[in-house]
């Protein structure tokens, strides 16, 4: 294993190593592999060299830069970073230079974190394989023919291939775990409102949270305490302080009370491998000395078409902004009507479209109550179901994703097909619960296999105690 984020901000801290010497050895790899992988729609490379020397220049001078520091990170392409094109992996964006940094890379850099680049995804994170970025799709590095998952696939195959040991995604309907699973990386989706949504590019406002991608869970931790800080300029983001992650990681299974989720695991479209992956999960927890049993949360077959109107609904409205007026790309008409509508048919994708018009569906009169109201109303009932679950146990289980990683242009033809790849991560998406993603082996063609550990909302401590249980069995 290549190091890891906390060794590399130990070594870099203790001046055993420098920061610089740490940020040109990940741009070596980058520069080596990237050609075929297609992780990045940016790399920063002369950036990160002059934040890496400030990094060393701070610890010279003894100052401390930071838990994460000159540890190289990357961040999904929909997070904003000052004076840097943030594209979402659309056209409709194209020139835009936000003139501040998200939160989250406000959070990095305070922790000294060196930011490398901004990765690829699917056009404004509406996808599951990142085949629907603007700019080309990305490859797993564990086989460059198959999907990294998505949309954070730019992210999460930039952990895999060694080109940064930390990165940020965006998680709506999966889009954190199902790719850390495809690719055989940790991913953690936050409790919502855990960490701040300021200068994350809308999709779906209900439904959005950023989290992190590592190569362990120890350093997913670590990026969550640094990212997850109260901040008021999202009045979503909740003001009470959170633990400290890292200090809080305990070993062991012993006396946790864990449930594997019928609803999932048996759910149509399974795999025999990536069933048989959350059983061991369990037997190793159960071994550990966690009482294990199943557990069912009737509501969660409905997550999917609950997903697909709540989703759309949102971005139908959040995309409205997208008009040719006040930046991004113009498309001249006769009037202003023409130009937004030609702006808005070369800007936006198919995939894109396709969510605009079935969320506008859903909002209109007549069918508001008969489809939206609808799927609010599973939307509790899976809360509710949830919480049911949550009476009796500490953790639930779950596949994360259905299958090990398909084949670039399998399922493009069928959007379908390419919706249940989220089957078993949406339901906790629509309760707001935190979710996470741990490698467990392989399945089909020696690809990796991930299993979900689900919790109730900010027990974040006890799910990544239960993920590294299972990480420490396959060590």
């Amino acid at each position: 294993m290549t190091q890891t984020a906390l060794d590399i901000a130990a070594d870099v801290r203790a001046r055993r190593r420098s920061a610089r010497e740490v940020v040109d050895e990940h741009l070596a790899t980058i520069e080596a592999r990237e050609g075929e992988v297609h992780a990045f729609n940016a790399v920063l490379a002369e950036e990160a060299r002059r934040t890496a020397d400030a990094v060393d220049g701070s610890i010279a001078a003894g100052d401390d830069p930071g838990p994460l520091a000159g540890v190289p990170v990357v961040v999904k392409d929909n997070m904003c970073t000052r004076g840097i094109p943030t594209t979402c992996g659309s056209r409709i964006l194209e020139g835009w230079r936000p003139p501040y940094d998200a939160t989250v890379v406000e959070r990095l850099r305070e922790a000294g974190a060196v930011l490398v680049g901004k990765t690829n995804l699917d056009e404004f994170a509406m996808g599951s394989s990142t085949e629907n970025s603007a700019f080309g799709p990305t490859g797993n590095p564990h086989d460059l023919a198959r999907v990294p998952g998505g949309s954070s696939g730019g992210s999460a195959a930039a952990v895999a291939a060694g080109f940064a040991p930390l990165a940020l995604g965006s998680d709506t309907g999966g889009s954190i775990r199902q790719p850390a699973a495809l690719c055989g990386v940790v991913g953690v989706k936050p409790t919502y409102g855990l960490v701040s949504r300021y200068g994350l590019v809308a999709f779906a406002s209900s439904l959005d949270q950023i989290g992190p991608f590592a190569s362990t869970v120890a350093d997913a931790a670590a990026a969550l305490d640094a990212i997850a800080v109260p901040d008021p300029r999202d009045s979503t983001c909740i003001p009470d302080a959170r633990p400290a992650y890292v200090e809080a990681l305990q070993t062991g299974a012993d006396g946790l009370r864990v449930g594997i989720v019928e609803e999932l695991t048996e759910a149509d479209g399974v795999e025999p491998e990536v069933r048989n992956a959350v059983e061991r999960a369990a037997s190793v927890l159960e071994a550990g000395g966690a009482h294990v049993d199943r557990v069912s949360v009737p509501s969660a077959v409905y997550g999917i078409s609950a997903y697909y109107l709540i989703a759309p609904a949102e971005a139908s409205s959040n995309l409205a902004r997208y008009d040719g007026v006040r930046y991004g790309l113009r498309v001249e008409g006769e009037d202003v009507g023409t130009m937004n509508a030609r702006t808005r048919a070369a800007g936006f994708g198919d995939e894109v479209k396709r969510r605009i018009m079935l969320g506008t569906y859903a909002l209109s009169a007549g069918y508001f109550d008969a489809y939206y109201g609808k799927a609010q109303k599973v939307r509790t009932l899976i809360i509710r179901d949830f919480a049911r679950a949550y009476e009796t146990h500490n953790v639930l289980l779950a596949p994360t994703t259905p299958t090990v990683a398909f084949k670039l242009g399998e399922k493009t033809s069928d959007p379908l097909a390419m919706y249940l790849s989220d089957v078993c991560t949406v339901p906790s998406s629509l309760a707001g619960h935190p979710a996470m993603s741990v490698p467990f082996g392989t399945g089909a063609d020696n690809l990796p296999v991930g299993v979900q550990v689900l919790a109730p909302p900010l027990a974040e401590v006890i799910m990544l105690r239960t993920a590294q249980a299972l990480e420490e069995s396959v060590r």
